[in-house]
């Protein structure tokens, strides 16, 4: 029988960096298509916007100012939202520091932070999502990737690393974990002005992507909550493992 992402009605879906951009039109999205959200973002305050506005608008959305390298922290949060909904169907791994520079300029506190919330949270949300889901139901996974795991841009070198164990880490746990009724995927967005990356480039730089992107526009903070959706859903039930690009073409244009 054919299924929509309209099968999301209810669900019980932790979303990690929701507080604002890609994460934030995740959880909306997510808690349109009738899931019950809980809204994680290291900033309290925008993490309680997210929430707020997912409410406002008929959802369910529960906010926990967490940050996600904090194992203990991030298992109290997961442990509270399953205590409230009695179910933890499916984890999305999005929260990031994004910062580019020059290799030279890294420094090591910089360094730490990036790899803790991009690669720790990640491996911490996994393990939550194995310690709350049923096994009779399964789960999903969904981490968040990026073209720069596949493509040289200067000045992305710490973020691009942890974009490229994200490739790794979906691959490996699609294979580890699809025995316990598991799917694990990656969505990979191009580039997005989002709140976040609007500071990292000048309006000029924007321009010059659109201009190289096959599709010639920019991506929009809904194309990646809309396969994210996708992913999440009955009608992906045999998809496990892959990365989907959402990049107008970019990766594919090498």
């Amino acid at each position: 029988m054919m299924t929509t992402t309209q099968d999301l009605a209810g669900q019980a879906i932790l979303v990690t960096g929701a507080g604002r951009g890609l994460g934030r039109s995740v959880a909306e999205t997510l808690a349109r298509l009738g899931a019950a959200l809980a809204v994680l973002d290291v900033d309290a305050e925008s993490c309680r916007a997210t929430a707020e506005r997912i409410r406002a608008a008929g959802g369910s959305a529960d906010a926990y100012a967490v940050d996600v390298a904090d194992r203990a922290a991030f298992a109290r949060a997961a442990a509270a939202f399953v205590g409230k909904h009695g179910r933890l169907d499916a984890l999305v791994n999005n929260a990031m520091l994004l910062r580019y520079e020059p290799i030279q300029a890294v420094t090591e506190p910089v360094l730490d932070r990036m790899l803790a919330i991009g690669i720790k949270g990640a491996v911490w949300g996994a393990q939550l999502l194995l310690e709350h889901m049923s096994a009779e139901r399964g789960a999903v996974l969904i981490n968040m990737a990026s073209p720069v795991a596949e493509r040289g841009y200067p000045n992305t070198s710490i973020y691009s690393l942890v974009k490229g164990a994200m490739v790794t880490l979906t691959r490996t746990l699609a294979a580890e974990l699809g025995p316990r009724r598991v799917r694990v995927n990656a969505v990979a967005p191009g580039s997005v002005p989002t709140p976040g990356a609007v500071g990292l480039n000048d309006p000029a730089e924007y321009e010059r992507r659109a201009r190289t992107i096959p599709l010639r526009r920019l991506g929009r903070e809904e194309d990646n909550a809309a396969a994210v959706a996708f992913l999440l859903s009955p009608a992906a039930s045999f998809i496990n493992g892959e990365i989907l690009h959402v990049d107008g073409g970019i990766a594919a244009a090498g």
